[in-house]
């Protein structure tokens, strides 16, 4: 077994991934048309070709992660520790930004009125006369197959290679299974590995970040008559930027610990405040009807093939932006994980995650939703003419201490984002080392970038933002074929530490197990 060592910074993987960043800033500032237009049809390809292997890749890593968790392999205990790092809460709280980050606020409020007000095909398609299919639907998308492919067999692959062979935790490090430790020497496959990794979680980021800035110029427009210009978009990307790098300087243990805490306690109470002040028993309603319908319809849900247009707009589109994020949330998990067995961490991913983010999602959109049929286009028409950031504000509109409630999602969405970019640039410093305690400077760095890349995209036009966003689907095909051998290696390594650690008795075979 190799020591778990400091190892340098990957020099060519630095070039490549950043070379590759530069190189879309500079060909967008010429003919940001045509970069858009090259990525709209490359994301149309992948959506065909790769859509329907999403949704498998998908189903089979939620599915099996379930049974691992609910098998004798359940207590296997991973980390080398024996007692969890971190409280259940705070371990918790910082699973739940890692997603929840990316939709916590504006998606929350857009995507149950989206499929409101359009029922999503499967359901019969029509205006206005679905709820329960609606919220189902968002539901689906950000709910129980999304988790889990975040952070479940993968972080176990993941956790074994690294903490058991002492292994740098790099995304090449799932494949080590396979290829073994040639995957760390100069392997071509191994920096393809990390190289698309850091691309994939660069386009999910700087999306994000630019299309915040975007959405909180509108929101203080809407709010105080801010100029909505790309300055004040500007102001609000530096201010993300300096929040993140100051919590990526500070560390897991500290600043993205804290950060993780305050948005968890602020949508916590968020939430309880909405809930309160609301329509109580319509989010309810909502909840538990969507659940129930979810539930009712999940596996015609998981592998629906039908209107592709709507497929690639919606579930594949959502598919290949959290595949592309996998592989650095995996590294992060995987980092704050340590001590806790192979059901904690499933049970956390896989099924209470999602269940917060469902309920968030009642919330606020349900709240939406409510609204909408107490006073047709009181909602769909903000939504319609000016997007999400409108649906936000007109919900907020609706609500007692309306100006009050909107500041406060405001601010816990400049807070979500934040996060994720520090996260983000933690875990690609951590690929780009293989040290899960990466230099700061390194750190600080990949904030500092993602700040200063989201604000030269901004001047170049809003449509470069969405091209961005978009071509993490691109990425993620590529990434997709890095996540898909955990689904057999993770119950082989499953086994092999079960036995290391005494839960199981009988003679091991001889089979692939024994080289990992």
């Amino acid at each position: 077994m190799q020591e778990n060592k400091k190892v340098k910074l990957d020099w060519t993987v630095f070039a490549v991934s950043g070379g590759f960043l530069i190189l879309f800033i500079i060909l967008s500032f010429i003919n940001s048309e045509a970069v858009g237009n090259w990525i709209n049809t490359l994301f149309g390809y992948s959506a065909d070709w790769f859509g329907a292997f999403w949704q498998v890749l998908l189903f089979g890593n939620f599915v099996i992660g379930l049974f691992l968790a609910f098998s004798r392999y359940g207590k296997v205990r991973l980390g080398k520790l024996d007692r969890p790092k971190y409280s259940y809460y705070r371990w918790v709280a910082m699973i739940l930004v890692t997603l929840l980050a990316s939709g916590g606020v504006f998606w929350a409020a857009a995507e149950p009125m989206y499929h409101y007000m359009t029922t999503p095909p499967l359901f019969g398609g029509g205006e206005f006369n679905n709820i329960p299919a609606a919220f189902a639907q968002a539901f689906f998308h950000w709910g129980f197959v999304a988790w889990a492919i975040l952070g479940t067999l993968a972080t176990i692959v993941m956790m074994y290679v690294h903490y058991s062979k002492g292994y740098p935790m790099r995304p090449r490090s799932l494949l080590y299974p396979i290829f073994g430790e040639k995957i760390f020497k100069r392997s071509i496959l191994g920096s393809t590995a990390d190289i698309v990794s850091i691309i994939a979680t660069a386009a999910g980021t700087l999306g994000p970040l630019g299309f915040l800035g975007l959405q909180i110029a509108y929101g203080l427009n809407h709010l105080f008559a801010v100029p909505n210009t790309v300055s004040t978009s500007i102001m609000v990307v530096l201010i993300l930027v300096i929040i993140a790098a100051v919590s990526a300087a500070t560390g897991v243990d500290r600043g993205i610990l804290m950060l993780s805490r305050v948005n968890v306690g602020m949508t916590i109470f968020l939430g309880f405040v909405v809930l309160l002040i609301g329509p109580t028993l319509f989010i309810i309603d909502a909840f538990i009807g969507g659940m129930g319908f979810q539930l009712q319809h999940f596996f015609t849900m998981n592998f629906y093939r039908g209107d592709s247009g709507w497929l690639a707009y919606w579930t594949v589109f959502f598919w290949g932006w959290f595949i592309g994020y996998g592989p650095m949330l995996i590294i992060f998990i995987s980092r704050i994980s340590r001590g806790r067995t192979i059901r904690d961490l499933v049970i956390a991913v896989s099924i209470i995650a999602p269940l917060v983010t469902n309920f968030w999602f009642s919330v606020v959109g349900g709240t939406g939703v409510f609204f909408e049929i107490e006073n047709p286009g009181s909602i769909s028409g903000p939504l319609s003419e000016a997007g999400m950031p409108a649906a936000v504000m007109a919900i907020m509109d609706q609500l007692p201490l309306g100006l009050v409630m909107a500041v406060a999602f405001l601010i816990i969405s400049i807070i979500f984002v934040a996060t994720t970019t520090d996260t983000m640039s933690y875990t690609v410093a951590v690929a780009l080392t293989g040290n899960d305690h990466p230099n700061r400077w390194l750190r600080v760095f990949w904030a500092l970038i993602f700040g200063g890349t989201t604000i030269v995209i901004l001047t170049i036009g809003e449509g470069s933002i969405t091209a961005i966003q978009n071509s993490i689907v691109i990425t993620a095909v590529p990434v997709s074929f890095l996540l898909l051998p955990p689904l057999w290696n993770a119950p082989q390594i499953a086994r092999k530490m079960a036995l290391e650690q005494g839960l199981l008795w009988e003679r091991p075979r001889k089979n692939k197990t024994d080289r990992l």
